[in-house]
């Protein structure tokens, strides 16, 4: 059954055309994502497939019977709204149900309330409105109340997921729905849309994303769209075929234009008697063999400044913002040649313990120590406050003229923003010509440029296409400096570091020797309830003590030094399990006396309980489960 076609798509901005005559069409069940270079119109592409945005010509059309979900890079969200009345805001039975039930309970209105009571039951909107919560939560947005007006734009992008998610629509189409979220919000996103039998168009750059999630890869080049039945590793294998066939048609295309062009200059005053046929597909054949193509790799041989005996030390680094303790006594001594993942949920502290390394923000108490040599490279989260009327060029020439490469040479700025991958007309484009992900390759020279020996990168995969991170991966591999990176791309990660920083809350950060896949595969053998043995609870590792792999080969766990939990700590983890069970039994009992009907001023007070319960529930749950990661 066909969800959505595509014929004869055309967009240009300006003189230059991003596709020409496309045709796309997705038919039920199945997951495609687009990829391509940055700037090759995948954004552009998914907005007029969503009907965001009008083509130049052709048509798109969608199934009417059907209901269509759609993430923008850039959600336009509602700021005089709160987070639950954004998400409450889509088209269903249920949702109608939920906010009527919402709006009585608020106005005390009784007899709406006893009305919305009777359709929330027979909608079984009561477990709807839990799991609306439920998404919200595992997405990193606990308070529902709060108002769009004061949040950030990761936490913006996250509602914006959790809207389209909620109204469950038929067909969800994502434009890069894995940036601004952590690694745990991923994989939850990840199982999400693996169990669910709806149909899914998205724009990713995240490779494990890609193979887990799709069963079908378009790709973006040279204004045509290739695609490929199968994951993100089957496309792999299939463009390399497709890219080696289509090299040697090239040639041949070259060795007949070669020809062609021979037979066209003869006798040039007789050509009108030439055959017409033969002079149309010589045209078609120049036109074919000497189309612009960039196939060009990103050049990050650049010259990194000499580093020291001494790096960086950390000693009994604390850091809190009101009641919430970020870092509490961090202590590390960084030696050449880290390469470090730091990882946790948002709000974890991750930027704040980067922002005090690079001198940014100062510790509440602690001491940083930096060697004389080091050089920071820091490429922030945030983009660069750049004029949009100042051409590429001009913001490079404004950090240097020239630049030296790792070899001695020395190249202009020109030549540096063709090694980058900006030809010779993008460099004289304005800022506000380039795409998100070419702004972001822009910064990434601008660090870079300045040859860094100890590089801190913040979300350093956002917005980037997949050909950049290959060779950006290949450029850290050999980067003789230090390097601590925070990323939500767990390929990235795993392919670089050698250990992780996990911020555990609490100001509790733990040194896992390995990947991010080597830590999670560690966390998942471990127990999630009280285990007592002889009257002792298993002692947890110690903040910055390395955490060792249970049965790792070649490793011992280590026994010594390791602080259990107090005695108060253990007889409240006790204490939480049954609290949590009888809330929920209390739970259960209110939600009978609801279905039995009684007076409004009943009726209003037990909904108000299930609503306490249900936070009490959330956060004793929590509790409970950084207790249990220390049994």
């Amino acid at each position: 059954m066909n969800y959505l076609s595509a014929e004869n798509l055309t967009k240009s901005y300006g003189d230059r055309t991003l596709f020409k005559n496309l045709t796309f069409g997705i038919n039920r069940g199945d997951k495609v994502a687009i990829v391509g270079a940055n700037g090759s119109g995948k954004t552009t592409l998914l907005s007029i497939l969503a009907g965001a945005m009008p083509p130049d010509s052709g048509i798109v059309t969608h199934r009417k019977d059907i209901t269509i979900g759609y993430l923008d890079q850039q959600p336009d969200l509602n700021d005089a709204l709160t987070v639950m009345e954004v998400v409450l805001a889509g088209e269903s039975a249920q949702l109608d149900a939920v906010r009527a039930y919402e709006h009585a309970l608020a106005t005390e209105d009784h007899a709406a309330l006893e009305q919305t009571m009777v359709d929330m039951e027979k909608l079984e909107a009561w477990d709807y409105e839990a799991q609306i919560r439920q998404i919200l939560g595992e997405l990193g947005i606990q308070d529902v109340n709060q108002p769009v007006s004061s949040l950030s734009g990761g936490q913006r992008k996250r509602v914006a997921l959790a809207r389209v998610l909620i109204q469950a629509p038929d067909l969800v189409i994502l434009d890069e729905p894995t940036n601004h979220l952590d690694l745990e919000a991923i994989e939850y996103l990840e199982s999400y849309l693996n169990t669910n039998n709806g149909t899914l168009l998205m724009v990713s750059h995240d490779r494990y994303f890609l193979d887990r999630v799709c069963n079908q890869i378009a790709e973006m080049d040279n204004g045509q769209l290739f695609t490929y039945k199968g994951n993100y590793a089957y496309f792999l294998e299939k463009k390399d075929e497709r890219e080696t066939a289509a090299a040697s048609e090239l040639s041949k295309d070259r060795n007949t234009f070669r020809r062609e062009l021979e037979w066209m200059r003869r006798q040039p005053k007789a050509r009108g008697t030439k055959a017409q046929y033969r002079i149309d597909a010589f045209e078609d054949l120049k036109e074919k063999t000497s189309g612009k193509r960039n196939d060009g790799e990103l050049d990050l041989n650049l010259r990194m400044a000499r580093l020291g005996s001494k790096i960086l030390e950390v000693e009994n680094l604390s850091k809190r913002f009101g009641d919430k303790v970020l870092l509490d006594h961090f202590n590390y001594t960084f030696k050449r040649p880290d390469r470090v993942g730091l990882i946790g949920k948002n709000g974890m502290g991750k930027t704040t313990l980067m922002n005090m390394l690079t001198g940014q923000i100062r510790p509440d108490s602690g001491k940083i120590s930096t060697g004389g040599t080091v050089k920071f490279g820091y490429y922030t989260q945030t983009e660069l406050d750049l004029p949009e009327n100042q051409r590429v060029i001009d913001v490079v020439q404004d950090v240097a003229e020239v630049m030296k490469l790792a070899n001695g040479d020395t190249i202009t700025a020109t030549q540096l923003l063709s090694r980058f991958l900006f030809d010779r007309s993008k460099q004289y484009d304005f800022v506000a010509k380039l795409s998100g992900g070419e702004k972001r390759r822009l910064q990434l020279l601008l660090v870079l440029v300045q040859n860094p020996n100890f590089l801190i990168l913040d979300e350093p995969t956002n917005d980037l296409d997949i050909t950049t991170l290959n060779v950006l991966e290949d450029f850290l591999l050999n980067f003789p400096g230090c390097v601590l990176i925070v990323t939500h791309d767990r390929y990235f990660m795993d392919r670089l570091v050698e250990h992780v920083f996990v911020m555990e809350g609490e100001g509790k950060v733990r040194d896992y020797p390995g990947n991010y896949t080597d830590y999670r595969e560690w966390r998942d053998t471990q127990p999630k309830k009280s285990s007592a043995q002889n009257g002792k609870a298993t002692p947890a590792v110690s903040q910055i003590q390395a955490a060792q792999p249970v049965n790792a080969p070649g490793m011992i766990a280590e026994t010594g030094n390791k602080k259990k939990l107090s005695f108060k700590e253990i007889k409240e983890h006790e204490t939480l399990e049954k609290e949590i069970e009888s809330l929920e039994e209390r739970k259960v009992e209110v939600v009978n006396l609801l279905n039995t009907g009684g007076h409004h001023e009943q009726l209003i007070d037990w909904a108000r309980e299930i609503e306490q319960i249900d936070q009490q529930i959330a956060e004793k749950s929590d509790r409970w489960l950084e207790l249990a990661e220390f049994i």
